[in-house]
């Protein structure tokens, strides 16, 4: 029925579909069993295969047959293969007074335990990360701290980057959250209020305060322009250097907080990896 006729007759618009999901698994041409989240989006106009820290995803039309998406996924198998062996982390989870090292501003700590009636988890003045823990703590509790840890790390570290940039600032921004993001590194939203990936705290304090950089110099401009580029030089001249690292190490960055406070999700700032093919037949690669 067209939109006049259903104007007309005053019958409602048909609702739209909801999203589908489910994982299933899919066969590569060597043999290879993957798993694959198969997202069916009424908004989607392509097919779509991209990799993040939570794995494979292929997003398809309405009209797109589950075959013709195995199929994508088989075309591009080598490469989807590539993409998830660089997501896996030799992280795990945080087990309750066990051995170990876990990383924080770019260097591996090696984990200190004391028995205690109360959770408490602190970095030593020698660089070691004290836990103090009940002999029964959950681990799930355990996550949940060591999460809250990193993020009372990251408030120092922004703390004592921010007061040398603001005074070149139209503004201070709104407020400052930390967040574990899918691929975004940081973002500015239109009410000044600037969002860091919690990652960011694994990652060498120069990466780190480049990210802060960056999204402050989105209060002078909003866009990538070369003006917004001059802003970040004056500020952090060796930014070149500190967004090749992130594009050679920040999937394993997230993929290790991924690992050990678990998993969340955000939209993608520098880009989810992935191909996809439009409806002319057509394949481009989506930017990392």
């Amino acid at each position: 029925m067209t939109s006049l006729l259903r104007l007309l007759t005053g019958k409602p618009r048909p609702a739209p579909r909801t999203v589908e999901r489910e994982t299933v698994t899919i066969a590569l041409a060597d043999g290879r069993q993957i798993e694959v989240l198969r997202v069916r989006d009424p908004r989607a106009r392509r097919l779509k295969l991209s990799v993040d820290e939570r794995g494979a995803r292929l997003t398809l039309p309405l009209r797109a047959s589950d075959r013709a998406g195995e199929q994508f996924v088989r075309q591009h198998g080598d490469w989807l293969a590539k993409q998830l062996a660089q997501t896996r982390s030799p992280h795990t989870a945080l087990q309750p007074h066990a051995e170990g090292e876990i990383p924080l501003r770019g260097t591996m700590r090696p984990l200190r335990w004391t028995v205690g009636r109360y959770l408490r988890i602190a970095e030593d003045e020698d660089g070691a990360i004290a836990i103090v823990a009940p002999e029964a703590v959950a681990p799930a509790t355990l996550r949940r701290a060591l999460r809250d840890f990193y993020e009372a790390q990251a408030r120092a570290d922004v703390g004592r980057w921010l007061p040398k940039y603001l005074q070149g600032l139209p503004r201070a921004p709104a407020r400052i959250r930390l967040r574990v993001m899918s691929s975004q590194w940081g973002s500015l939203s239109p009410d000044g209020a600037l969002s860091l990936d919690l990652a960011l705290v694994l990652a060498p304090p120069a990466a780190f305060e480049y990210v802060l950089v960056h999204e402050l110099c989105h209060l002078i401009h909003a866009d990538h322009s070369r003006a917004f580029w001059r802003e970040v030089e004056a500020r952090s001249p060796h930014w070149r250097d500190q967004r090749e690292f992130f594009r050679a190490e920040g999937r394993p960055l997230k993929a290790a907080l991924n690992a050990l406070c678990g998993k969340t999700s955000s939209d993608p700032l520098w880009g989810r990896s992935g191909v996809s093919r439009d409806r002319t037949g057509r394949l481009s690669a989506l930017s990392r």
